[in-house]
């Protein structure tokens, strides 16, 4: 049984990375994996089905997503005068420091999805390089990629471990918010530094036009969400005996540098595989802070990376060449942080 899970671990962690048609269709991918690793660990059965369905969270981030994305469309032209107009008072580095802070706080319950679309019209709306656009964004994303944990609606790794934990919805936020926002306010600041106007005011409309948002894909973005959360439900449920065989008893400064893995592969993936509640607090926040940091090193680590480099048409050499050495510098800082002081 082990070495079956074991394969469809690797299975699910390598496929998304090497074929695109994977990665484009993950959330059936991720659902079919999670059905067959439930069979293999012998843990199908209706009562598995029932509790997943009963998960009122699963259904929250859903309609979460849902709303978010219709106020998003309607509100969208309005958002885009309003930050034309804001900058006509507000100098352009404390604006970006403010937007960073304020996208990284508010994900939690705007959803990492309507973070990552409001973004993408804030950076294309600045008077901006490309490479101080892009610099931006990935800034950004790791603002948050972090603050969208502190709610179990903000993203789904943070539905994920809320739900397999068995805990109420401010549980996040109490047990590592101390961890997360100080990075977030952090990354507000180096925005604000590193990022530089050079066209003396704001762009005009035909410079910022970008992809309009339908309502059908608002309303499928939300069934995608679902599967995805429900997908790996099954998963985390099938893979249970792996996990607590193999990953419990990991000590929390092995399993912190380990979650690295999640730069290249979605880390509510991840948390599904590893979260258990045989670990401790320390185990538990040091498997949370891995993944979390390093998922904004490179543009498959999580769903706000994939909508921004998307569309804002950033490759994968351009995010890493920042993404890296800001997700190695981090993931430092915190591991002294932890393990060390």
């Amino acid at each position: 049984m082990l070495v079956g899970l074991i394969v469809i671990l690797l299975i699910v962690l390598v496929l998304p990375f090497v074929v695109k048609q994977i990665e484009h269709n993950l959330e059936l991918f991720l659902f079919v994996m999670g059905l067959l690793a439930t069979i293999v660990s012998g843990t199908l059965n209706k009562g598995l089905v029932m509790e997943i369905l009963k998960n009122r969270l699963l259904y929250m981030i859903a309609f979460s997503v849902l709303v978010s994305g219709v106020i998003f469309k309607l509100l969208r032209h309005r958002i885009q005068s309003g930050i034309r107009r804001i900058l006509h008072y507000v100098p352009l580095k404390v604006f970006i420091f403010l937007a960073v802070i304020s996208l990284g706080l508010f994900s939690s319950m705007i959803t990492a999805i309507i973070a990552s679309l409001v973004l993408v019209e804030i950076v294309n709306n600045l008077p901006l390089t490309r490479e101080d656009k892009i610099s931006l964004a990935i800034i950004a994303c790791f603002s948050i990629g972090l603050g969208a944990v502190l709610t179990p609606v903000g993203e789904p790794l943070a539905t994920i471990v809320v739900s397999r934990l068995h805990q109420d919805f401010w549980y996040l936020a109490g047990e590592i918010g101390i961890l997360i926002i100080p990075a977030i306010v952090g990354f507000g600041l180096l925005g604000g530094m590193i990022v530089k106007g050079d066209r003396g005011g704001v762009l005009s409309e035909s410079e910022t036009e970008t992809e309009e948002e339908t309502f059908t894909g608002v309303v499928l973005r939300a069934v995608k969400v679902f599967i995805f959360v429900m997908a790996l439900e099954f998963l985390g449920a099938g893979i249970k005996p792996l996990v607590d065989t193999y990953v419990v008893a990991l000590d929390s400064r092995i399993l912190y540098p380990l979650n690295m893995i999640s730069a290249v592969l979605d880390n509510a993936t991840l948390a599904s595989a590893e979260v258990s509640l045989k670990m401790n607090s320390a185990q538990i926040g040091a498997v949370l802070m891995g993944l979390l940091i390093s998922g904004g090193m490179l543009i498959p680590g999580n769903i706000p990376n994939i909508i921004s480099a998307g569309k804002l048409k950033i490759t994968s050499r351009e995010w890493a060449k920042l993404g890296m050495p800001l997700g190695l510098t981090t993931m430092a800082l915190y591991y002294v942080f932890l393990f060390i002081i």
